[in-house]
């Protein structure tokens, strides 16, 4: 038996506690929030001790591993808590909001023997396989260009109702790290890492401290193009699509669903049959809510991230590669704060 133990009680921590308990052999040990009714709460839900403390839920044994699902600007701080007692740590996206404090969880993991994931559960999607699949064996050709867009809605009271939500501090941002940044991810997994970026953003209809929208011009290492924008003012909300166009022809990703794949030379049956012409992708409810209805993709996430726990191999997405995200994002920011170019090193 996996012993779970949970940090957060909000709605990302309830579908990590539906994801935990969908798997045989996990159960859900512990569940701590700052405000103990919350924790309370999701073990009525879900099983488990509420504790009134960080350290009482890390000192709680049996604890394999712990789910980190607390505000973004503080997920390095609890994941660091847990891995310096040797326990592994599984972070909600993003690792943090910032790639110093990044940098200090992955060396805490390190040095405490901990296996470190991140919670990026799009990578581990049926359709979103088969693309990367589709690249890594050179389908595309030479990459050319990218095109990133979320254009999703939150409600003011989403913002209003929540004490870190738009804030610099706990949030890092806005719609670029908190709703765009698994785009962003897909984006750098599947075309590889970004050189420099130019970007704008603006707080353009919500009354938050940061950006409900973004825009950025990034030119990839490889010497492709590409755009991306993300914003929470885009009503009522539309699916996420990422287009990209390489030497070889073209691919989209409409929602979770490839939406086409153009190619030179036909593809292969595997890859066609994942398209379903003149049918739509229904636009994902995360496109208009914060409640992530369908767990199964955490699911997904919490298996593989046990295998590489049992195994001691890299998870599907290790710190490391949580790290390029909010690099990228951070670069963004700069951008857009001195209206220049920003390098990534």
């Amino acid at each position: 038996m996996i012993h779970v133990g949970l940090i957060g009680a909000g709605n990302i921590s309830e579908t990590h506690a539906r994801a935990a308990r969908a798997i045989g052999d996990v159960c859900i040990a512990g569940v701590w929030a700052p405000t103990r009714a919350h924790a309370e709460r999701l073990t009525a839900q879900h099983g488990g001790t509420a504790f009134d403390t960080l350290d009482g839920l890390l000192d709680h044994r049996p604890l394999d591993l712990v789910m980190v699902g607390s505000p973004s600007g503080r997920h390095a701080e609890h994941g660091i808590a847990a891995a310096n007692r040797g326990i592994h740590v599984l972070v909600e996206k993003p690792i943090d909001i910032a790639a110093a404090r990044a940098d200090a969880l992955i060396e805490a993991a390190a040095r405490g023997g901990a296996t470190l994931g991140v919670i990026f559960q799009d990578r581990l999607k049926p359709d979103v396989q088969k693309l990367k699949t589709l690249i890594d064996n050179g389908r595309l050709g030479r990459p050319i260009l990218a095109t990133a867009q979320v254009k999703w809605y939150r409600t003011p009271e989403y913002y209003a109702g929540s004490s870190w939500r738009g804030t610099r501090a706990l949030d890092g941002g806005g719609a670029l790290m908190n709703q765009g940044v698994h785009t962003v991810d897909l984006l750098l997994w599947l075309f590889g890492p970004v050189q420099r970026v130019f970007a704008r953003t603006a707080a353009a209809l919500h009354r938050i401290e940061s950006e409900d929208t973004a825009v950025a011009v990034v030119e990839f290492a490889s010497g492709a193009l590409g755009t991306i924008e993300a914003t929470t003012a885009a009503y009522p909300g539309y699916s996420r699509r990422l287009e990209l166009t390489g030497s070889e022809g073209t691919v989209v990703l409409d929602g979770d669903r490839l939406a086409a794949i153009d190619l030179r030379n036909a593809p292969d049956q595997a890859a066609a049959a994942s398209v379903t012409p003149g049918v739509a992708p229904n636009v994902p409810a995360s496109a208009s809510s914060p409640v992530v209805a369908d767990a199964s993709a955490h699911r997904r996430v919490l298996e593989d991230f046990i295998r590489a726990m049992s195994s001691r191999t890299a998870p599907m997405c290790d710190g490391q590669e949580g790290r390029r995200s909010v690099a990228l994002i951070e670069a963004i920011y700069e951008s857009a704060r001195s209206h220049k170019a920003v390098d990534l090193t």
